[in-house]
């Protein structure tokens, strides 16, 4: 059997470099500006931070953990805004039922 093997030496420079960047991370930032006659149309700003999710945890970027798309077992943060929207509400009317009674006893 005969055939042809061939060895790139850029393979090993180019795994350590994305090791260096998931490492260290990469922002990459533009700008992209739509004018018609010196009249701006449209602007579209992209921000990309590419990282291994452990550097972008280290970070302080987590927003994955509490996405239900990414993790299926992650609290519905909606659900629990809206009840704590309602317990305030009536924690609140609460107080003013308090506050008109001292008032009446004045």
């Amino acid at each position: 059997m005969t055939g042809w093997f061939f060895v790139d030496n850029r393979s090993g420079s180019l795994a350590d470099t994305l090791e260096r960047v998931l490492d260290k991370g990469v922002v990459i930032v533009g700008d992209i500006a739509v004018c018609v006659v010196d009249i701006e149309l449209l602007t579209l700003r992209v921000r990309l931070f590419v990282a291994s999710a452990q550097t972008a945890r280290e970070m302080g970027m987590d927003w994955w953990t509490n996405d239900p798309f990414f993790t299926p077992k992650a609290v519905d943060r909606t659900a629990e805004a809206n009840e704590l929207a309602q317990q305030n509400a009536v924690l609140r009317d609460r107080v003013a039922e308090l506050e008109r009674v001292v008032e009446e006893r004045r």
